[in-house]
């Protein structure tokens, strides 16, 4: 079988109808499972409340406050839950009931809510005889539902109903042999991942190079199937093909972690990894969350949608300048990587007399004759950047990210400075870190290339919502201070 008709098999897993099943992303179970909670605990909270007042034979409240004490509860429950990774998924199809933590967390909530209304002073319409009912009804409901949800979930995986189809295991034969179908529900959350197996080659030269064909093939599909993990089943005294893996995987924007190997299970007494929580070392972290991309890309839509309407006739101006200055296109065209290394079509005004898009690409250098009269001052005052914006607002780019190269540039960038991929695990942006610390223009040298891809990394490495709000000012700023715009 081909490489190719690997790849389609693997990432398509097509039904009958030539259409891929469908299946629940693991992103969207811990909004789920934290909702469950938060309604039990409500729900705990009016059932303790009505039940204290009827058996104790007392009139009906007003169930006002034990709502909010309910929903500040289960806030709270949430919250310390959350920060142990208790929702994420795998973890919560693992069989294992975390029954102490659930207790743990949740009597240690009620001590601290009970605490602070002593010293406030507050909760006199609240029933001391209806909290404790609820304090007790409370991680009863908890747990029953923690072990009725991974029933259903375990289920669910074993039909390839939830995620199914965006975990890759990557590894050496004899490690993943080794991993039995409760280990893969234990580690994973799921019966069966994507495998792929690397060279069992001894020659190191051929090994290496066979490894480097698979790599293409696990690179085609993590890009083709959207996998959100990358776990890697490998001897841990091979530090050389270790070293390679994480080479290799670091241009895909996807979290990795090392699995414990067989000598290491067998060191710490492992029986079974579905009876316990098997730690796993994380060697590659995605760059930003699910809900950290959600957040920036409604930021993107909104600030993008805004500057448009502002700029347009201004961009409306400059289609007319540039076409009354000399024949040729208003809008120039070139190929250039975005995210995870997929190419797009990005938009620039036209400001120079050539119009290179191919395997050879000159920078422009200061004084360039290549550019024009009205390009000049374009380029100066960052107005041939504008069309950009169209690309944020069909995804391509964002606002915020690290400025994209032609793919000559790109190509050649990446063979000198070893950290050079990681720029794509973000979108590309019109600016960024690097260019609002004046790390815009040509890139001569090694070492400007090596300075721009630190800022970007450390952007990558430090993001926030805040830290997008500052580069934006500061944009402003250098754009009027005009440094290296030429």
């Amino acid at each position: 079988m081909s490489v190719g008709s690997e790849i389609r098999n693997k990432a398509g897993r097509l039904d009958h109808s030539g259409r891929r099943p469908a299946s629940l992303s693991g992103e969207a179970i811990p909004y789920f499972l934290s909702t469950t909670d938060a309604l039990i605990i409500l729900l705990s909270c009016l059932a303790g409340g009505i039940g204290y007042q009827f058996f104790a034979n007392y009139p009906m409240p007003d169930m006002l406050p034990y709502c909010t004490v309910g929903l500040l509860m289960s806030f709270i429950h949430i919250l310390r839950m959350s920060g142990s990774g208790y929702y994420d998924f795998p973890d919560c199809a693992k069989p294992r009931v975390e029954t102490a933590a659930i207790l743990v967390c949740w009597f240690t909530t009620g001590l601290l809510l009970a605490f602070f209304a002593f010293l406030f002073k507050i909760g006199i319409d609240y029933s001391r005889g209806s909290f404790v009912a609820a304090y007790f009804l409370a991680p009863v409901g908890l747990v029953g539902v923690r072990k009725l949800t991974k029933i259903m979930l375990a289920s669910a995986v074993s039909r390839g109903a939830i995620g199914h189809h965006d975990i890759v295991l990557i590894g050496d034969a004899n490690e993943m042999a080794a991993l039995e179908q409760q280990d893969l529900l234990a580690f994973f959350g799921v019966a069966e991942v994507n495998r792929f197996t690397l060279s069992q080659e001894s020659d190191p030269l051929v090994r290496a190079s066979a490894d480097v064909v698979i790599f293409n093939s696990i690179t085609n599909f993590v890009r083709l199937s959207n996998c959100r993990e990358i776990l890697l089943a490998l001897p841990w005294s091979d530090a050389e093909r270790m070293e390679f893996v994480r080479d290799q995987i670091k241009t895909l924007p996807v979290p990795a972690r090392l699995l414990p190997d067989k000598r290491v299970r067998s060191l710490t007494s492992y029986a079974s990894s579905a009876r316990q929580r098997v730690l796993a070392i994380e060697i590659q972290r995605a760059p930003l969350s699910g809900a950290e991309r959600f957040i920036k890309r409604l930021m993107d839509i909104f600030l993008a949608s805004l500057a448009l309407v502002f700029f347009l006739p201004i961009m409306a101006l400059t289609a007319v300048a540039i076409k009354l200055d000399g024949p040729g296109p208003v809008i120039f065209r070139q190929n250039r990587k975005g995210f995870n290394g997929q190419q797009f079509v990005m938009f620039k005004f036209r400001t120079m007399t050539v119009q290179e898009n191919g395997p050879n690409v000159a920078q422009v250098q200061r004084n360039d004759p290549r550019v024009t009269a009205i390009g000049r001052l374009l380029r100066s005052a960052s107005i041939d950047e504008l069309p950009q914006l169209v690309n944020v607002l069909r995804g391509e780019m964002s606002l915020i990210g690290p400025r994209p190269h032609a793919l000559a540039h790109d190509d050649y960038f990446e063979k000198i400075v070893g950290d050079y991929a990681f720029r794509h695990h973000v979108k590309p942006g019109i600016t960024g870190w690097a260019q609002c610390n004046g790390a815009r223009g040509a890139t001569p040298s090694v070492e400007d290339v090596s300075d721009r891809v630190r800022l970007d990394l450390w952007y990558i490495n430090n993001w926030s919502l805040w830290l997008d709000i500052q580069i934006l000012v500061k944009t402003f700023f250098e754009v009027l201070r005009k440094r290296n715009a030429y």
